[in-house]
């Protein structure tokens, strides 16, 4: 295959990816905003925490003059100036899936085109939270049915692994973001770690990333920070944990190496990290600080996905 077609199916799964979570983010953001001042609403900075996990607040303060839900949900949905908008990871997503698209499926082809095609009945309208909300479960929808069109189309061969490699990726980076910043930003210093604020935080990023009836199944107790955290990094059956992407990551990195008869510092740096994940204890992660674990998981993560792009990609 050649490295051109191979970055573009692997960016085409990366940014279809990437809108789903920016779509899981804002709504995460308007579903604490709606708490009553009584329940800690109105004391947060949801609007700065949704903003800071997109990873954009660099790119967001030139173009408006504060941070609100307006601003924010414009931005991060919208705005062209924002490469990781979900208006802007559609529109990529779609030039990617054009420039390979006698690689893909009917299927996976029919969904990134007609997202960004049906993207102009929402964009320039005045929508109401309720509008919005339909908007950001339409972006969902989107990437569920282009993933599931990959999984269930595609030949399993080298173009169907780089999609998986440009999935789980994203995917494993997408999850550490949505736990640091909870970790870091949501909970007003004056609340109580364990209150109920805290308890509804949790919840609200359990339900985020689909994960809220699959805690009370593999733990069955009540929320927990330590459990969410176990949850979310070591758990191998939990689909968004950074131990079940890397799973994704190395089997596919595998399947490539053996098809060109070659591994190289893709494989050995994503076993790594699959090996680390694999060995470590959520107290002992807990003891040593859950933010520098995540922020050396992002770091490693960052490194595979260039080692990705040395090694196949240029």
């Amino acid at each position: 295959m050649l490295s051109r077609t191979a970055d573009n199916l692997y960016w085409l799964s990366r940014y279809v990816e990437r809108a789903e979570f920016v779509a899981r983010i804002l709504d995460a953001a308007h579903r604490l905003a709606s708490l009553p001042t009584s329940y800690g609403g109105g004391e947060t900075n949801e609007w700065a925490s949704a903003l800071a996990s997109a990873g954009d607040t660099a790119v967001f303060k030139p173009l408006y003059d504060g941070i609100n839900a307006d601003t924010v949900s414009n931005f991060l949905a919208f705005s062209p100036h924002n490469p990781s908008s979900i208006r802007s990871c559609i529109e990529t997503a779609r030039e990617n899936a054009r420039s390979v698209r006698t690689a893909l499926t009917t299927e996976m082809w029919d969904t990134i085109n007609g997202a960004w095609l049906e993207l102009r009945n929402y964009e320039g309208r005045d929508l109401n939270r309720e509008d919005f909300s339909r908007f950001l479960e339409w972006v969902k929808g989107i990437s569920l049915t282009f993933d599931g069109s990959a999984y269930r189309t595609m030949l399993r061969n080298d173009a169907y692994w780089f999609t998986r490699l440009g999935t789980g990726l994203e995917r494993a980076d997408n999850t550490a973001r949505i736990l640091d910043v909870k970790y870091q930003i949501l909970l007003p210093a004056h609340e109580k770690v364990g209150g109920s604020l805290d308890y509804f935080q949790w919840t609200t990023i359990l339900r985020e990333v689909s994960a809220f009836n699959a805690y009370h199944w593999v733990y069955r107790e009540s929320i927990k920070p330590l459990l969410v955290a176990d949850l979310l990094i070591l758990n191998r059956q939990m689909p968004r944990s950074f131990a079940n992407c890397y799973g994704m990551v190395v089997e596919h990195l595998d399947l490539i190496a053996d098809a060109y008869g070659r591994r190289g510092a893709s494989q050995r740096l994503a076993s790594n990290v699959l090996a680390h994940l694999e060995s470590e204890d959520i107290d002992r992660i807990f003891a040593s600080g859950l933010h520098e674990f995540v922020t050396a998981f992002i770091g490693e993560n960052n490194r595979v996905g260039a080692a990705i792009t040395e090694q196949y990609l240029v």
